[in-house]
């Protein structure tokens, strides 16, 4: 026994199972009577608690920090240590998955402009209907502000149809200095050689079995199967359509990724527009700004962000 509580339970065990005093019973579990008699002075949280509990249940895969930042959002005072601490006793720690084997070398990280637009993502990921019926999703992620710029599910995407939603994506967003993706089919097609070669679109494939080279989009396709896929039961397209791109809204507006310190990518996205605009116009630069504050234990991004 080396917690306080599990002494003061065999102290009371002794006392009403054997009869023994107090100052006996503590002698037998080397145990001090001042800590026997202590009660707690620390005022209940249970407002705290419940607001936690059901932040928890709203977003199962968050872990503590990002429920810190969504609480300081909400105007909660409470330290991390503190809500960290109701974090375990509620017991709402995250399980964890079975871990991925680590690739063991070095990598030489490739730099990039810090911008919107400067390189995207592209990539594939698979799950099926209630039916039984699969489907797949075409994700498109900017690997400067990690946005989802597009979040397209269907049964059947052909290269035309990427061709088709990267040219609607572009007219909206403006085009792109790069784009990455693997070898697959869809991307590797006439039709979208033709259409990379037609918008002067850089796309660079990754090499064969790498997938870290292409490590944005997979790290958000894995944050998609993690919190929304593994958590939800699709009835029909229509259905999966809606909440992905319900999903989609809530992790560019609300969700905050750590390597952002903790900003949202729409967030960010804007403070590095409102930064290029002051850089291209001197006279702004005189002009004193204040920066949010953020959340305590962040920190903010680099000024280039390394691609894998």
């Amino acid at each position: 026994m080396v917690g306080p509580a599990a002494k003061r339970d065999a102290v009371a065990h002794l006392k009403a199972v054997l009869g023994l005093s107090e100052r006996r019973a503590c002698s037998i579990v080397s145990a001090d009577r001042t800590m026997i008699r202590y009660r707690s002075q620390r005022p209940v949280d249970t407002g705290l608690r419940e607001r936690l509990r059901v932040l928890a249940n709203e977003r199962r895969r968050f872990g503590y920090r990002r429920l810190f930042v969504l609480l300081r959002r909400d105007g909660e005072p409470s330290g991390i240590n503190r809500i960290y601490r109701l974090y375990r006793e509620e017991g709402l720690t995250v399980r964890k998955r079975r871990a991925r084997r680590r690739a063991v070398g070095t990598r030489a990280p490739i730099l990039i402009e810090a911008r919107p637009n400067a390189r995207w993502s592209v990539d594939f990921v698979h799950d099926q209907l209630a039916c039984g019926r699969r489907f797949r999703v075409l994700n498109v992620v900017d690997d400067v502000t990690r946005e989802c710029l597009a979040a397209i599910p269907d049964t059947s995407i052909s290269g035309r149809r990427v061709a088709r939603e990267l040219t609607a994506l572009i007219a909206r967003r403006g085009k792109p200095g790069m784009i990455v993706s693997d070898h697959g089919t869809e991307f590797t097609s006439n039709d979208m050689l033709a259409w990379a070669a037609e918008h002067r679109v850089t796309w660079h494939f990754i090499a064969p079995g790498k997938p870290m080279q292409n490590a944005y989009c997979e790290s958000f396709n894995g944050r998609m199967r993690d919190e929304l896929l593994n958590e939800s039961l699709f009835f029909g397209l229509d259905h999966a359509r809606a909440k992905i791109a319900a999903w989609a809204d809530d992790y560019n507006r609300s969700r905050p990724p750590s390597a952002l310190g903790y900003q949202t990518p729409a967030f960010y996205a804007a403070n590095l527009t409102a930064m290029a605009d002051r850089l291209r116009n001197p006279d702004q630069l005189r002009r004193p700004t204040i920066a949010p504050p953020a959340p305590d234990g962040a920190q903010s991004a680099e000024a280039l962000v390394a691609a894998g």
